[in-house]
């Protein structure tokens, strides 16, 4: 952050020193520069991924559109919880951040916030979040705030990520804790659909997130983070990657069967079939060494996610 210095100004004694007018815009930029570095540590791309599931999940266990305060509620309370749990995140990461070409430009890398202070973020944060859900929803979808923050700071990133080639598998329920906490803030109970909503998000992340990590695999290599396209096969990982998404199409067709009607089914079914091609797509051309495009299943499946989710809605209205 640059220095703020006062210019010698001719100054009548008595009187207060006279600032230079340059200052002003220069601390205009060095306050926005500081609030988009914290608004960077709550990795906000993520936060609305998040919420794109929520809300389709909260309609759906109203059966309609929920009171507008308590959508509000949920959202802020999800996105200050999505955002604790990132700002977490990167306090514990930052070691390995900066070895990493994709991570090294975040905040606590390049030294724009200091650990000390993104510690004291994320944990107000996290308490915020908590308490606002505790005191306008219900304890059940503030146990599973609560539950999702700790699970993915201490349990994912602090361990499993570190640790196991499984790390994306078993981070993938704090991806899919927004589904059951939005579900239980509308019902204060979690229903066969909910998990079934869980069980989408939960597969997806794998087909999702493989191709990201394979575009990157060098950097995890760095950090040395044992990332499935890090440390196992080709065929490994295709398989993986089909596997996971045959099982997200699965469960997506399973909520259809639980009740819900073609105006969701449908569209799950056309999306679903299009990116199970383009899940074999990725993977036939690495298993043959083609040149492959990695990121293309990446943003399709959240495309595809957001089509899913979307088609939710529409049904809870109709």
């Amino acid at each position: 952050m640059s220095m703020i210095t006062e210019r010698p100004v001719s100054n009548p004694a008595g009187q207060p020193p006279v600032r230079s007018a340059e200052e002003s815009p220069a601390r205009s930029r060095d306050v926005r520069a500081v609030v988009a570095a914290y608004v960077t540590l709550t990795k906000p791309r993520i936060v609305e991924l998040l919420l794109v599931t929520t809300v389709p999940a909260m309609m759906l266990a109203h059966g309609g559109l929920p009171s507008l305060w308590l959508v509000a509620v949920v959202l802020v309370g999800g996105s200050l919880a999505a955002g604790a749990a990132s700002v977490l995140n990167c306090y514990i990461d930052r070691d390995i951040d900066q070895l990493m070409r994709r991570t090294k430009r975040r905040p606590l890398p390049a030294h724009t916030v200091t650990p000390r202070n993104a510690l004291i973020f994320g944990l107000v944060l996290a308490a915020v979040s908590i308490a606002l859900m505790a005191a306008f929803t219900n304890l059940l979808a503030a146990g599973l705030t609560l539950a999702a923050i700790v699970y993915y700071d201490v349990v994912y990133t602090l361990w499993l990520k570190r640790t196991t080639t499984a790390n994306t598998f078993w981070g993938g329920a704090c991806g899919a804790a927004p589904v059951l906490i939005g579900w239980a803030a509308v019902t204060g109970t979690l229903s066969p659909v909910a998990w079934g909503l869980f069980a989408v998000v939960f597969f997806w992340q794998m087909p999702h997130f493989y191709p990201l990590a394979m575009k990157y695999k060098d950097d995890y290599a760095r950090a040395g983070i044992p990332m499935l396209p890090v440390v196992a096969t080709v065929r490994r990982v295709n398989f993986e990657i089909v596997f996971f998404a045959w099982l997200t199409v699965l469960a997506s067709l399973a909520v259809w069967a639980l009740g819900l009607s073609p105006v969701y089914g449908v569209p799950a079914l056309v999306v679903g079939a299009i990116f199970l091609v383009e899940a074999h797509k990725l993977a036939g051309r690495a298993s043959r060494g083609e040149p492959v495009k990695p990121m293309r299943l990446f943003h399709w499946s959240t495309t595809y996610l957001t089509v899913v989710f979307a088609a939710a809605a529409l049904d809870a209205l109709l």
